[in-house]
């Protein structure tokens, strides 16, 4: 069942129907020491929070990216028929934060195993996908992939591995959606999971302000 059914329902979703907060987010442009890294795991509110708590992550900012459509919209993703997928794009700093433990945060978050879905959230729009900007980063991600499969999972995992490519900020209400919306049925019962499984797995990586 799709995500925004679960919002109809929850009728915290009502306020977001506002011209202003259709408006996309703007897109934050790395420091000269910074890094970008790519990820889509499902729904993105809670993705973002959790890389949002690691130490050394900058700005972690929901958005759309993997397919074809320029400049969609949250609707027009919803439907399947752009080719992208929900993610968050992270700045970090790679003094503070490698991209390989960014990369162990992503495949803690959620379930790598499970094809055009995480959990409710059926559809291409919440796939798997974990994106390189070289191919030191393609090998990592390949690595990682290939211990996960060795071990006693669900089943494989089904991640694509994809070139980063260009990443559209989604609108401004889907922005830090989970802070702001703590007492939203699907923050409490759907992102917030993900966020303490991330917690509890990397306590050492969390900034002391979330401990």
């Amino acid at each position: 069942m799709k995500r925004i059914l679960i919002l109809l329902l929850s009728l915290t979703i009502a306020t977001s129907c506002s011209s202003n907060e259709k408006t996309k987010a703007d897109l934050p442009t790395p420091g000269p020491k910074q890094k970008v890294a790519v990820f889509a795991a499902g729904c993105f509110w809670g993705i973002q929070e959790g890389f949002s708590q690691l130490k050394g992550v900058v700005k972690a900012t929901s958005g759309y990216t993997g397919g074809t459509t320029k400049n969609p919209t949250y609707e027009q993703v919803n439907t399947d028929e752009t080719g992208h997928a929900e993610a968050v794009q992270v700045i970090y700093d790679p003094s503070v934060i490698s991209f390989a433990q960014l990369l162990e945060a992503f495949f803690v978050m959620h379930d790598p195993t499970q094809l055009n879905r995480q959990g409710p959230d059926v559809g291409t729009s919440y796939r798997s996908m974990a994106f390189y900007s070289d191919d030191a980063e393609k090998k990592q991600i390949e690595t990682v992939i290939k211990r996960l499969n060795s071990k006693s999972l669900a089943g494989l995992v089904v991640t694509e591995v994809k070139p980063i490519a260009t990443f559209y900020p989604a609108e401004k209400y889907h922005q830090n959606y989970y802070r702001l919306n703590p007492n939203n049925s699907y923050i409490v019962n759907v992102c917030g999971p993900k966020v303490q499984k991330l917690r509890k797995a990397f306590p050492e990586l969390i900034q002391e302000k979330y401990k």
